[in-house]
Formats: C-alpha cells, sequence, structure tokens
C-alpha cells in the first residue's frame, strides 16, 4: 500500500468513524432541510458531504485532488443526489497550482503564504508539501450559476479560503469556513469579507468538536479578536456565518 493510500485509509477512520456521523447530522440540521443545497468545498473524504446527504439536501462536493475524487466516487456510491467537481475553488476562473502533502493530503493547498506559515511551527513538523499539480479554478458565484444558489457552503481549503470568498457575491443563507493559528491574518480578511456581503452573526467550532464556543452569535469584529485571542495550540477551527442568528447558537 503506497503511503498515500495509508494516509486516506487513516483520514476514512478518523472522519467516518462509529458514531460521528450522528454528531455531524445534529449539527448540521440547523442549517440544512430536506430540498436544499449544500456545497462541500473541500471534500476530502466526503463525511461533510454525506451528512448533507442524509439531511435531505442536494450537494456539490468540490475537490481538487484526482486520486482523492476517485476515493470519493466510491464512498458516494454513484448517487444522483451528489456532484462530484474537480477543481480548486478561487477568485476567478482560469488555473492554479495545487500543492501536495503525499503524507497527510488532508492538508493540500494552493497557498503559498499557508505552507509558509506551517514551516517551523509547533505541531506542523515533519509537514512536506512533496508534489504539485495544475488545477482548473472556478468560483462560488460560477457554481450557484450552475447548481443554484446554496442554502449552505462548507469551506475547508487550508488557507485558500479568503480567495474562495472572493469568488462569491450572492450570500448563502450561512456557510462555514475554517481557521488556523498559524494564519489568523486569513480568518481576518474572510470575516471581513463577509461583513461586507451581510453577515452581521458569527459563531465558532474549534477542532472537530461541533460544538459552538460562544453562547449567542457575536459579531465580525468580535470573531476576529476572539480568534486573535486564541492559544497557538488550539490550531484550527471552523467559524459558521448566519443570515439567520438563530442558527448559530
Amino acid at each position: 500500500m503506497t503511503g498515500f493510500a495509508k494516509a486516506v485509509g487513516a483520514s476514512l477512520r478518523t472522519y467516518h468513524a462509529p458514531g460521528r456521523a450522528a454528531l455531524l447530522d445534529a449539527f448540521y440540521a440547523r442549517f440544512l432541510a430536506p430540498g436544499d443545497l449544500a456545497f462541500d468545498v473541500g471534500a476530502h473524504v466526503g463525511d461533510r458531504t454525506l451528512a448533507f446527504r442524509r439531511l435531505g439536501a442536494r450537494v456539490v462536493a468540490v475537490e481538487p485532488q484526482p486520486r482523492l475524487a476517485r476515493a470519493l466516487r466510491l464512498v458516494f456510491r454513484d448517487d444522483p443526489g451528489i456532484t462530484l467537481v474537480q477543481a480548486l475553488l478561487g477568485a476567478t476562473e482560469g488555473e492554479a497550482v495545487l500543492r501536495l502533502n503525499t503524507a497527510n493530503p488532508t492538508v493540500a493547498t494552493a497557498s503559498d503564504a499557508f505552507i509558509a506559515a506551517a514551516a517551523g511551527a509547533a505541531g506542523w513538523e515533519g509537514q512536506r508539501w512533496d508534489a504539485t499539480i495544475a488545477r482548473p479554478v472556478t468560483t462560488l458565484d460560477a457554481l450557484a450559476m450552475r447548481h443554484g444558489l446554496p442554502a449552505f457552503v462548507k469551506i475547508d481549503v487550508e488557507g485558500f479560503e479568503a480567495a474562495v470568498l472572493r469568488g462569491l457575491t450572492r450570500p448563502p443563507r450561512a456557510l462555514s469556513f475554517e481557521f488556523t493559528t498559524i494564519q489568523r491574518d486569513v480568518a481576518a480578511d474572510c470575516l471581513a469579507l463577509l461583513a461586507a456581503l451581510g453577515y452581521r452573526a458569527f459563531n465558532a467550532c474549534l477542532g472537530e468538536s461541533m460544538r459552538f464556543e460562544h453562547a449567542s452569535p457575536i459579531d465580525a469584529a468580535s470573531m476576529a479578536d476572539w480568534i486573535t485571542a486564541l492559544p497557538h495550540e488550539a490550531n484550527s477551527g471552523d467559524v459558521y456565518a448566519s443570515l439567520v442568528p438563530e442558527r448559530i447558537f
């Protein structure tokens, strides 16, 4: 078995662990109902996509890594409610270089700044981006034109989140983006972009807890301050933005 196959196997065991599906379903039920449309940007091994489907939503799953896309076809089992898009998302359509970490495909990235931030950072020791591939780039707006405006968008693209949000002009009802403590500036950029789109209510989960850290929604400036104050060891989490504040507490 290749190193990449072993890494994908480890991700499948982690993200599809027994009991995890119920946790995801209970959390995302606040955002999605039967008949809704969701975008899973950075689908990885498909755990979020499958949760969205169990809630009755149609899903556009975006995954630029060809070998992960092949694994996703097996995971999704030709489900007609899932459309797999093998591309990057960014600010404009075109082409970009995706940097691969063959020992840890979870952290493939189109951001050179992300790789620079990880270099020498505690908790990121030994991570090597040892291959590159050119991939097509599309945008959230282009996906919405093709498939419809989603009710919820999940974005997890290793430091490229702000670039993805720059390709969005029509805000969905709710969305999430991943942040890391090695790139708090990217989170600040994302929050500013979302505030400009009209979002006023934010909450966050640390790691894979699927538990909101704030008892009630906070504004973009307060969220930026909270992320700035996190200890480095917090590592990562997801910020949730909603046009309907009641959905995020």
